[in-house]
Order: structure tokens, then C-alpha cells, then sequence
């Protein structure tokens, strides 16, 4: 006979599942999307399992006790309040479903938090980054391998700037996108949403030039170009470069380039993408339909972004400032 908890543990698991089938099948939830909340989620059925309580049976002062071992253990409060996002979302699934006839989170008040500006370069640091990424390209003594390397990393630069693409949706890129021809390109985001983004006439010629680059080195080196669909091929399981290696090799550049590598990464450069256009004059509702956002109150952190850039500027630069 199973005890009461490793059935506990098995009805949870399968719960799960169930619940991430829906986030998927209705909401169109992402991989990335559903891995976290399997994850926030198995980690709150190991805590249930070790008071002997499961998903349908847990009580609102176990949810309690749940988020005080989170803070026990260090969490900070944003983390805490993404699992306690996790399990709302959850016992609304259970109670629509009618696995349980009351929702034992709904009362609960999670750790607050405030909302933190993303971080952003400024465009001269930006231009820092390609001016140096551009320079690799030309390194004198790069081997033919080191050489397409940096022009491979030239041209995400050019392309995730120009664009403002999610890391994932610009390593995806199908081989389609570089045609010289087309001033606009179709990328599949967030729930497989299709959505038009415009290209500029730098990331069109970086294209260019990498893709002449990287023919001519298998043509060096008697190689196939082995019929890839995608834009920045991979012998990886995906078939493509990694969102961790684009990653990487951007951090090697920040360095190189005199910035701190902390402070730079894919996303930094997609908010410097859209924060640069709305300082630009750009209108909010452009911007968002270029960043693929469902909702505007996403796309409005970067107005404060701009609004904290302005009032700087008025502090440091008006002669009646306080000093």
C-alpha cells in the first residue's frame, strides 16, 4: 500500500502536467514560459509532500508557510512572488476544473516588490559595441575561422539593434530573412504570434556580408553548407546558435570593448532598442508592435526609463540645479 504522501506526490506531478497543457494549449505559453512554472511548482509540491499535504488539499495557512520557508531560505521577494504567481495560477486551474471547490491562494498577499527599470545602454555605448564588433571583423591577423566568428557576431549585433528581437526569436532567424530584398522580415514570437519587424539597411548589408563570408569559408574548407533553414547555423540539437552563446560571445565583446559585461547582455540591447526609439520621439504603440508585446503596460516600463534619463539631465545640466 503507497503511503498518503507519495500519492500526494503522484497526483501533484500529474496536476502539473495538466496545468501546463493548458498554459500551452490556451494561452500559448513558450517553453521557457512553462519550464519555469514547472519548476516553481514541483519545488512547492516537495514542500507540501513534506507536511503531508498535496495540491487538493492544501489550505491557505500552508501556502503561508510556504512563502515564510521561501524567505527562511533567502528568496528574494521578487522570486517569491513569481511562485506565489505560480500557484495562484494554479488553484484558479484546479477550481475551474473543479479538482477542488475552493481557492486556498486567493486571500494571500505575496512579498511586495517594485517594479525595477531595466537596464539600458546608452547609444553611444552602443555604438562602442559595434564599432568593436566590427573591428574583429577586420582583425588583420583573425584565422579564416576567427574571422567569420566575429562576422557572424557582427551581424546579430546589427540585427538585434535594428530590430529589437527577443535573443530567442534572433538566433531562430530562418535563412529566409536575409534576402537583400526584403525591407521587412516575419518573426514568430511569444505563443507562435507571427509579427512583421522592419530591417535597416546596416543589418541587411551585415547579412550579406556574413553569409558571403561563411560560403566562401566552406568553400575553403570543402565543406557543404549542409542545407540549413536557419540564418546563424548550429551542430547543435536546435540546429541553431544558442541564446547561452550568443550570450557569451556578447559579454567577451562588452569587455573588449571597455564596458562592463554585467551590464550587457541580448535583452539590455532590446531595451536599448526600444528605449532609444521612444527618446526619439517614436510612438509607444510602434514600439510595441515591434517588441511583440501583448499588453501596452509592458511596453510603458521604458517610458519611465526615458522620464529617469530626462529628469538626470535636468539635474546635472540646469544652472539652477542644487549641487
Amino acid at each position: 500500500m503507497r503511503s498518503k504522501t507519495s500519492s500526494s506526490k503522484t497526483s501533484d506531478a500529474k496536476l502539473i502536467n495538466l496545468f501546463l497543457d493548458m498554459l500551452a494549449a490556451e494561452q500559448g505559453a513558450g517553453f521557457n514560459t512553462l519550464d519555469a512554472y514547472r519548476a516553481d511548482l514541483a519545488d512547492f509540491s516537495e514542500f507540501l509532500s513534506s507536511t503531508g499535504n498535496g495540491f487538493a488539499s492544501a489550505e491557505t495557512q500552508t501556502l503561508r508557510d510556504y512563502l515564510a520557508d521561501l524567505d527562511g531560505r533567502g528568496f528574494k521577494s521578487s522570486s517569491a512572488a513569481r511562485r506565489l504567481s505560480a500557484i495562484r495560477h494554479l488553484f484558479r486551474f484546479l477550481l475551474n476544473e473543479r479538482i477542488r471547490s475552493d481557492d486556498p491562494a486567493a486571500i494571500l498577499s505575496g512579498p511586495k516588490r517594485g517594479r525595477s527599470l531595466p537596464k539600458v545602454l546608452s547609444i553611444s555605448d552602443v555604438d562602442r559595441l559595434l564599432t568593436r564588433a566590427k573591428a574583429l571583423t577586420e582583425a588583420p591577423k583573425a584565422s579564416p575561422l576567427q574571422r567569420l566568428r566575429a562576422m557572424r557576431l557582427y551581424c546579430l549585433l546589427e540585427v538585434l539593434y535594428a530590430s529589437g528581437l527577443r535573443v530567442s526569436e534572433l538566433v531562430a532567424l530562418p535563412l529566409s530573412a536575409s534576402r537583400r530584398d526584403l525591407r521587412m522580415i516575419v518573426v514568430r514570437g511569444k505563443g507562435d504570434k507571427e509579427r512583421l519587424v522592419p530591417l535597416n539597411e546596416a543589418s541587411r548589408q551585415a547579412m550579406a556580408d556574413y553569409l558571403a563570408a561563411r560560403k566562401a569559408f566552406n568553400e575553403a574548407n570543402k565543406k557543404t553548407a549542409g542545407g540549413s533553414k536557419w540564418l546563424f547555423p548550429s551542430f547543435g540539437e536546435s540546429g541553431h546558435l544558442t541564446r547561452q552563446h550568443f550570450a557569451r560571445e556578447l559579454k567577451e565583446l562588452a569587455a573588449a570593448a571597455g564596458l562592463a559585461p554585467r551590464l550587457v547582455s541580448p535583452h539590455v540591447l532590446r531595451h536599448a532598442f526600444a528605449s532609444h526609439l521612444l527618446h526619439n520621439g517614436a510612438d509607444l504603440r510602434i514600439v510595441q508592435t515591434l517588441l511583440g508585446h501583448t499588453d501596452i503596460s509592458t511596453t510603458q516600463i521604458y517610458t519611465h526609463v526615458v522620464a529617469e534619463r530626462l529628469k538626470s539631465l535636468v539635474r546635472d545640466l540646469h544652472p539652477l540645479a542644487e549641487k
